[in-house]
């Protein structure tokens, strides 16, 4: 599975696939993807750009959507735990997931130069971190990687 985030794409059809198959999952689960929910998504769909709660409540809060902290963190809450979302660690950050369909393992290289964060889909090796856990009776219930460099374009104009 390729990574996406660096290379240069038309956005639109990342929101429309993005939000098309939130639609699809929270029907099929019976979910609601309420108005606030549903923008909140597009907002991270716009580009591969991990965001903050804050600069995303901007965004809410200039379109009247909400003003409050809670608005944008319930929002993330639930696109977080249904698997449309990433938290980003190491940024306190969010990013909409480009393989929600997938149980995956995401790795994530974020561009220490422009902050453009790409996720791919990777695997734990054999023998490592599973037969670790495994070995001290530990069940592995979610993993991220999160890899820290330059993308194609800030490499071109670093010295």
């Amino acid at each position: 599975m390729t990574a996406i985030g660096f290379e240069a794409h038309d956005h639109t059809d990342c929101i429309r696939e993005g939000i098309a198959g939130a639609d699809r999952y929270c029907d099929s689960k019976g979910l609601k993807l309420t108005p606030v929910r549903r923008r909140v998504l597009e907002i991270l769909l716009e580009d591969h750009r991990a965001l903050g709660a804050y600069e995303i409540l901007d965004v809410l809060r200039r379109e009247g959507l909400g003003s409050q902290p809670p608005v944008v963190y319930r929002a993330l809450n639930f696109l977080v735990a249904n698997g449309l979302v990433h938290k980003i660690e190491r940024l306190n950050a969010f990013i909409a997931c480009v393989h929600p369909e997938l149980r995956h393992v995401p790795a994530f290289m974020i561009c220490r130069g422009c902050k453009t964060v790409a996720e791919a889909q990777a695997r734990l090796p054999e023998g490592g971190l599973p037969e670790l856990a495994k070995a001290a009776g530990f069940q592995i219930e979610r993993a991220v990687i999160e890899a820290e460099g330059l993308c194609p374009a800030c490499q071109d104009v670093s010295p």
